[in-house]
């Protein structure tokens, strides 16, 4: 059980400070992995920049995804391709289901990043951080997205998930640092004492305190 988001980040970040990690780079996903990360970010002396992914969903069925885009320059699309195949979907179809999710992807890029670009993983160990996970869909987009940009290794750090979902990401990731791991996983919520609903602008301003150009490691 986590007091809050920021107890939860901590004792990530004093598990993976253990690491000895070259280079690293926190990739927070918005919006509850963003002040996880932001505890990481400061113990490990690392900037810290979020991963914006859009589900892609499936003709009359959105909430089966057929893939997602991976906010980047340029993004990346990531496809379901068992999901893909079975609906019978051709270049074409699946070029109108991905344009459709842009628009959110782009708004979603200018709130949280306010103009400045992706920051460059190539040569660096990504930790992509969220506030937990229950299936640990989004975070194997992600994986999957950061392992095209060429990084040095990649980790996935999460507070809580279930085994089976430690398990997935390991297939995923390089390393995986969870510190709870229930049989019985519970909704999110549930493994922690206080876990409001966070805003676009508390994001925003934990994001600012993380410029790269704040950290003197990345200047």
């Amino acid at each position: 059980m986590f007091r809050n988001r920021q107890d939860a980040g901590r004792r990530l970040a004093s598990e993976l400070a253990k690491l000895g990690l070259a280079d690293p780079i926190v990739l927070a996903l918005p919006r509850g992995g963003v002040p996880v990360g932001a505890e990481i970010a400061l113990e490990l002396n690392a900037p810290l920049d979020v991963v914006i992914v859009r589900k892609i969903g499936a003709p009359g069925n959105p909430e089966l995804a057929v893939g997602a885009i991976v906010d980047g320059n340029p993004p990346d699309i990531v496809l379901n391709r068992d999901i893909v195949d079975g609906y019978g979907l051709d270049d074409d179809e699946l070029r109108v289901l991905i344009d459709r999710q842009r628009p959110e992807l782009e708004r979603r890029r200018l709130v949280y990043r306010e103009g400045r670009q992706p920051l460059s993983v190539a040569g660096k160990t990504a930790i992509l951080v969220d506030d937990g996970a229950a299936t640990g869909a989004t975070m194997k987009v992600a994986l999957r997205s950061m392992r095209r940009r060429s990084p040095r290794e990649t980790i996935a750090a999460l507070p809580v998930a279930p085994p089976e979902t430690v398990i997935e990401l390991s297939r995923e990731a390089d390393r995986v640092v969870c510190i709870g791991q229930p049989a019985h996983f519970l909704a999110l919520a549930y493994h922690y004492l206080h876990f409001p609903q966070l805003t676009d602008e508390e994001v925003i301003d934990l994001l600012r305190k993380f410029r790269p150009q704040d950290i003197g490691s990345t200047q």
